[in-house]
């Protein structure tokens, strides 16, 4: 019986959000071990842009599963996955919009304001404030560590699914038909 799969434009934003929060924590990783310089200026704003990427894609996706809920698990999940699987989706959901909403925020915080690739003004989020930065600052660099681990069990599980049990958990994601 084919398993039921999700929606080419559920699948497209789940693909597009995941390859920007591996990019994002990679660089996000590499780029504050750089020396003060353009190229660091340079690759903080597109952090900052894509960030704001992943987070329209993300409020996107959240809209998009509004309106179209996720098809059905199959019959041979365990009940104990069956009730995890909702709370690890919506804890990387909740991350996903934390992290960018957390580095906008630090932004403001510093002084900083936000141009969208340069060219569309963002409102500050919060006042210039330098306790409210290092506390902001705190908080996104322990989101994304917590994000890291997440994704790494969500990584986890879906390999675990597709190698272990073969029950069809990573095709109903799998943008490019049958496997």
């Amino acid at each position: 019986m084919p398993v039921p799969t999700y929606h080419a434009v559920a699948k497209s934003l789940h693909w597009l959000t995941a390859l920007a929060v591996f990019g994002l924590l990679g660089v996000g990783l590499w780029m504050t071990g750089l020396p003060i310089g353009l190229l660091k200026l340079q690759i903080y704003a597109w952090h900052k842009w894509i960030g704001l990427v992943v987070l329209v894609l993300t409020v996107l996706r959240l809209l998009w599963r509004w309106r179209r809920p996720p098809p059905p698990l199959p019959g041979t999940i365990a009940r104990w996955e069956r009730a995890l699987a909702p709370v690890a989706h919506w804890a990387l959901l909740v991350l996903i919009v934390a992290m960018p909403a957390s580095g906008w925020m630090m932004s403001s915080a510093a002084g900083v304001s936000v141009y969208w690739f340069g060219v569309l003004p963002l409102p500050d989020l919060v006042p210039r404030n330098p306790d409210l930065f290092e506390a902001l600052r705190t908080l996104h660099y322990l989101l994304s560590r917590l994000l890291i681990v997440v994704v790494a069990l969500h990584i986890a599980a879906v390999v675990r699914h597709d190698v272990l049990h073969s029950d069809g958990i990573f095709r109903r994601m799998w943008p490019f038909g049958a496997r």
